[in-house]
């Protein structure tokens, strides 16, 4: 089958507020200049605050092992970029359908949709955290996009998050 997964990244330098109205699948959102990124690199001094939990994305998706530092435990920095993750309409479809969901934008005419807007203080995209790479490789009846994992991609992801990690 031909693989309807697309990827555009957009990177944006935060100066002042931006505001993102149309096409957004029928939302609307500003983001603000004093928005936050999202993650921490581990250091000898925060180690110790880092905590796990199973948890899952959605009731119907399976639980994973994730780390994380409380909000309240760390400093998070200034984002200077926002990477903006769109999926084709069509690679919406289908995972809405796998999971036996409604399109709840079905009577929006649009052709991407944000899947997610991640703030970051670098320049390039920050990898996926393994889990999740994992997770798109499973069907997507298991909340995954059904893509191979790539195993030279996973390697770059462990790289990154065995010295970093999110903060929720």
């Amino acid at each position: 089958t031909e693989d309807r997964r697309y990827s555009i990244v957009f990177f944006f330098k935060q100066k002042t507020a931006y505001e993102m109205l149309r096409s957004l699948v029928g939302s609307e959102m500003c983001i603000r200049d004093r928005t936050q990124t999202g993650f921490v690199k581990i250091s000898p001094e925060n180690e110790h605050l880092l905590r796990t939990v199973y948890e899952a994305r959605t009731e119907k998706e399976l639980p994973v092992l994730k780390r994380y530092f409380p909000i309240d435990t760390v400093e998070l920095q200034k984002a200077k970029y926002l990477d903006v993750i769109l999926y084709h309409k069509d690679q919406v479809l289908e995972e809405k359908k796998a999971m036996n969901e409604e399109d709840t934008n079905a009577q929006t005419e649009y052709e991407w949709a944000v899947v997610s807007i991640k703030p970051q203080d670098i320049n390039q995209e920050i990898p996926m955290d393994p889990i999740t790479m994992m997770r798109n490789a499973l069907g997507k009846d298991q909340g995954g996009s059904g893509v191979p994992l790539d195993r030279e991609k996973y390697l770059q992801s462990v790289e990154f998050w065995k010295e970093h990690a999110v903060v929720k």
